[in-house]
């Protein structure tokens, strides 16, 4: 398999004829060191050319880089790969620029190669940045609730436990124990993030990545809480108390800003979403914001007309006038006695169907009477 890559003479390409520096040798640790073995040489180093304690830049930079790759295991490992087949790639002119290989079962990243063509040809060309708010941030939640129909008629206070993270009892929430400080990041110097010069088949970039020494946070504690284990957050119950506004339907959510899982360290918390569920009514059907309930009435009624006492979801009657010659399924509107649209006072409408019951036993004077009508044409 051949792959061809073409680029213009803009693109800086000279990062391919960069001689790699040996990332071992930079932090004075054997190939076969192990990671607590690499960080304790990089933290020794860092403190011994820092340039706030009047170290040398250059040096600094290049141990951070060397740290970069080397305590991470799969970054390592590619450089463990092919570190030092970079060296011998040809050289390009300072014009358009071709190559192209023979892939004979290579194991490249080519996420990493996914890498390069984004950064390479971003809007800008510069590195992009995370935020700390996003690394720190807690986690949303969602839960589901279950309401009757009669509940949705106005707004309803609702109180419901959640076991989540919440913030740290004994830290509150800045990861440290009580009265230990909270020093700076020595390899971010406070920022979260650092530079991290990504090398690949197609040449060298500038990334932002999140600290690999503290984590996004900037900040590390002298001695973590004994309690969440520095993490500012900890497991337990708690209440939540919201409201359900009027005329909520099923499968709406409500959400709660904030009222989701801590965030770590003093990060912001996530959301909580709540799935709200409307139980089925023995009586009545909801469509939209109307309501539909069924009503029997007699033939004699049907016949000559009536009024009749109809429920109602406030658990009251109200009295229904039933038209002479009344068919059965007609469907009569009470306006008003429905649901409120959502979050309002106005409601939807109630549809009484009526169905003529017809009795499976009759007395013998209602037969009689029945036979008189029957002869009458009715």
């Amino acid at each position: 398999m051949y792959l061809y890559f073409s680029f213009i003479s803009e693109v800086n390409f000279l990062a391919l004829l960069h001689k790699f520096m040996d990332y071992y040798e930079v932090l004075g640790v054997a190939k076969t060191a192990t990671p607590d073995e690499i960080k304790k040489a990089f933290h020794r180093l860092a403190h011994k050319y820092h340039p706030d304690k009047g170290g040398d830049e250059k040096k600094f930079k290049e141990i951070n880089e060397a740290y970069q790759v080397l305590s991470d295991a799969k970054k390592r490992q590619q450089y463990d790969q092919f570190g030092q087949g970079f060296e011998n790639m040809g050289s390009g002119g300072g014009g358009d620029f071709n190559w192209s290989w023979q892939n004979q079962n290579a194991n490249f990243d080519f996420e990493d190669l996914g890498d390069v063509f984004e950064n390479f040809f971003s809007f800008g060309g510069g590195a992009r940045r995370t935020t700390k708010k996003d690394i720190k941030r807690g986690g949303d939640v969602q839960v589901d609730l279950e309401i009757s129909l009669e509940e949705t008629l106005k707004p309803i206070n609702k109180k419901i436990n959640l076991s989540k993270q919440s913030v740290c009892h004994r830290c509150h929430g800045n990861g440290a124990e009580p009265s230990t400080k909270i020093k700076e990041c020595v390899l971010c110097r406070g920022q979260g993030q650092v530079q991290e010069v990504k090398r690949t088949i197609l040449g060298s970039y500038t990334a932002f990545t999140v600290c690999p020494d503290c984590n996004g946070d900037g900040t590390k504690p002298e001695k973590i809480c004994n309690v969440c284990r520095g993490e500012g957050r900890a497991k337990k119950n708690e209440e939540v108390e919201f409201t359900i506004p009027s005329g909520i339907d099923t499968n709406q959510i409500i959400e709660l800003p904030g009222k989701g899982e801590a965030g770590k360290r003093g990060g912001s918390s996530g959301d909580l979403y709540v799935r709200v569920f409307i139980k089925k009514h023995p009586l009545f059907v909801r469509k939209a914001d109307d309501i539909f309930v069924s009503q029997e009435i007699s033939y004699s009624q049907a016949i000559l007309g009536d009024e009749i006492e109809v429920p109602t979801l406030e658990k009251t009657s109200i009295l229904l006038k039933v038209p002479q010659g009344t068919e059965s399924g007609k469907v009569l509107r009470v306006a008003g006695k429905g649901i409120p649209h959502f979050g309002t006072n106005n409601r939807g409408n109630m549809f009484v169907e009526l169905k003529i019951k017809t009795p499976k036993k009759i007395t013998k004077h209602q037969k009689q009477l029945l036979e008189e009508l029957q002869k009458e044409g009715l």
